[in-house]
């Protein structure tokens, strides 16, 4: 068994679980690190993991911000049992450190940690941090962020950027010069994009000579986002909608530019490979995180941003993207910008840093 065990807490979305696993790979391949994950069944967790080769193990646990009252009080009277049995975890698999990595899972785990005197790191992905990490924030023994802003609600705090898949930064450039166009709003889609793509799509095809698309749409919205495709009147060989993109790293390489949602992973993976990209952040997102990402991302150079109600406004859309796309020197030149933004030993450093702090707890349990 290894000497080093590490328990990662959280999931939720791609963006709280894909840095994780990207973490978790360097401790294991850097560190020979025995790797548990603890999340819950509401979350991506309850597939990526897994399928990464990873054990998981879950917890009952809710949100706290932007639900209904109701719900919020659910997730407060859980809170207890939800510690409790984090702790009872803990004492089975006796991590040396635990990494909250944020989402349902990481508040009651940095919680049964803090109380158990076990270390603990935070991960921070966005220039606010969310409620749980506000939370233990100056109790942790360490904190990754990806932006200088948030480094003050933290202990012993670092700027790492945020970890993202290797293959982000060896990706071929486009083949041909034909321009194509990925739109993505995350794995669950965007309706807003699906809504919107649609009803410029003709006019944008017939603006940018030899232009194809692939849009994903989320699994629940194919079929919707097909018809408004269909609709629209467009070439059916220069589009094409898919549910969900599993092998996304091959699909930036495809693209010359990316529509997309400014998530924090959304962002870094961007920036990993140097991709132009035209960013409509969330508009409900918690703190405004997803806007102060597209304004890092523009400010950099590397990035257009539109706000959703730009989207409503006749032509806006359309001329922002026939503008990009018929601009290859423009492209290129946001694609440098991009890459600036890069944090390429990200998933090592946090990786050695969670090695470190394992160490010191072996170490004070040897001497004392």
């Amino acid at each position: 068994m290894s000497s080093l065990r590490v328990l990662i807490a959280g999931g939720g979305t791609g963006g709280h679980i894909i840095p994780a696993l990207a973490v978790a790979r360097e401790l294991v391949a850097r560190h020979s690190a025995e790797v548990l994950f603890v999340g819950t069944s509401r979350g991506m967790e309850i597939r990526l993991v897994p399928e990464a080769g990873f054990n998981l193990r879950l917890i009952e646990a809710g949100p706290l911000k932007n639900v209904s009252l109701a719900t919020r009080l659910r997730t407060l009277l859980r809170l207890p049992k939800s510690i409790s049995d984090c702790k009872a975890l803990i004492r089975q698999f006796q991590p040396n450190v635990v990494f909250g990595v944020g989402g349902y899972a990481s508040g009651p785990a940095m919680a049964a940690a803090l109380q158990l005197k076990v270390p603990t790191m935070a991960f921070e992905p966005n220039a606010m941090p969310g409620l749980a990490n506000r939370l233990v924030g100056k109790k942790v023994q360490a904190a990754a962020v990806n932006f200088p802003a948030a480094v003050k609600w933290f202990n012993n705090c670092e700027v790492t950027g945020i970890p993202v898949r290797p293959e982000f930064f060896h990706l071929r450039a486009p083949l041909g010069a034909a321009p194509h166009l990925l739109v993505f709003g995350g794995s669950q889609g965007a309706r807003i994009f699906n809504n919107h793509l649609p009803m410029v799509i003709s006019a944008l095809l017939g603006r940018v000579p030899g232009l194809t698309v692939l849009h994903q749409s989320g699994v629940r919205h194919l079929e919707q986002t097909e018809a408004a495709y269909t609709a629209g009147g467009a070439d059916p060989f220069r589009w094409e909608v898919k549910p969900f993109l599993d092998d996304m790293p091959v699909r930036f390489a495809a693209a010359h530019l990316i529509m997309a949602r400014s998530g924090a992973s959304t962002v870094a993976e961007l920036a990993a490979a140097g991709k132009p990209s035209l960013l409509v952040p969330f508009a409900a997102s918690a703190d405004e995180h997803q806007k102060r990402n597209a304004e890092a991302m523009v400010d950099a150079g590397a990035a257009v941003m539109l706000q959703e109600p730009d989207l409503d406004v006749p032509g806006k859309l359309l001329t922002a993207l026939a503008s990009l796309l018929n601009d290859p020197a423009g492209l290129s030149r946001m694609a440098a910008a991009a890459r600036t933004q890069a944090h390429p030993d990200a998933a090592e450093r946090i990786a050695d840093r969670l090695a470190e702090l394992g160490q010191e707890k072996a170490s004070q349990i040897h001497t004392s």
